[in-house]
């Protein structure tokens, strides 16, 4: 049996090494070069297309993440300290029947809320703008954090160079980046990288997210920052309606490092959210939309 399984090799064996010295290889050897260069070019292309790729995800949420300094027991103390005091709630409770009213007036008044693209040049008085804002900063955060800084700019000359940076790389987004399918699905909005609005409207609100801070001369970090400040843009949002004002929720993609820099901002800050805020022009227009009915937006357990 060992025999017959030695000899049963030997034809193969015999076959390789004709094959290998046979004219097919000889003849088309630059073939097998050419196929080899080939494959090395595409895993080079493959290689930079995904470097690419991360250093634009990087630039869309402001900058890559930072690496952290590591902290001594001291220096991760509790930022309140252990003894920090507790208070009795102050909440006075609602009877139902008002609660209900409540929660259905306030729902009607919000669902009336729209994003706007055409501003009014009216100046807001700028007790409005600080009321929102205070309103905004009751948001809750990780560990009491307060992870956001909210930058309110109303000069002309700096809303005109946001709006140069903006509109440089819009048009950069919707010709490249962003795909068909994306700028199909923003086409009821009739919006393109041009942005008037972020020069007609009298404020413009600067979300800045931080992932840190710097307390008494250490590095104090922030919990929970993005879910943060997320809750506060909503909160500043709902205050800007009640107001009598109407904004514009806008994440202007691969725009963070240099708006930053353009307003002075450190580097531990991130944009979040830009918000156009103003009053309405008088012909201005939105897409005639529905929201989802609570059917489909509830689920109870």
């Amino acid at each position: 049996m060992y025999i017959i399984r030695i000899r049963s090799r030997i034809p193969i064996r015999k076959n390789m090494t004709n094959l290998f010295h046979s004219n097919f290889l000889v003849i088309n050897w630059h073939y097998y070069i050419l196929g080899i260069i080939i494959y090395l070019v595409v895993c080079l292309l493959l290689h930079l297309k995904t470097k690419y790729t991360d250093h634009q995800t990087a630039q869309t949420s402001g900058e890559e993440e930072e690496t952290e300094t590591p902290q001594t027991d001291n220096e991760n103390r509790w930022h309140l300290g252990e003894d920090c005091e507790h208070i009795p709630l102050v909440y006075k409770k609602v009877p139902p029947h008002e609660a209900v009213a409540r929660s259905k007036e306030f729902y009607e008044y919000m669902n009336a809320r729209r994003t706007v693209r055409h501003f009014s040049n009216e100046e807001i008085p700028p007790e409005i703008i600080a009321n929102v804002i205070k309103t905004a900063g009751t948001s809750p955060s990780g560990a009491h954090t307060e992870p956001w800084k909210f930058v309110v700019v109303k000069s002309s000359e700096l809303k005109q160079k946001v709006r140069e940076i903006i509109e440089a790389e819009e048009e950069i987004n919707y010709r490249k980046r962003m795909g068909k399918v994306w700028v199909d699905d923003l086409k009821f909005l009739r919006t393109f990288w041009v942005k008037e609005y972020l020069t007609d409207a009298p404020c413009l609100i600067f979300v800045f997210k931080q992932s840190y801070s710097i307390r008494d001369g250490r590095k104090q970090r922030h919990y929970y920052c993005d879910e943060s400040v997320h809750i506060a843009t909503g909160l500043l949002l709902a205050a800007i309606h009640y107001a009598g004002l109407v904004a514009l929720t806008s994440t202007p993609l691969n725009c963070g490092p240099a708006l930053r820099k353009l307003l002075d901002r450190p580097k531990e800050e991130k944009l979040a959210v830009l918000l156009p805020v103003g009053y309405p022009a008088k012909d201005c227009t939105v897409p005639d939309i529905a929201r989802k009915p609570l059917q489909d937006i509830l689920v109870e357990l």
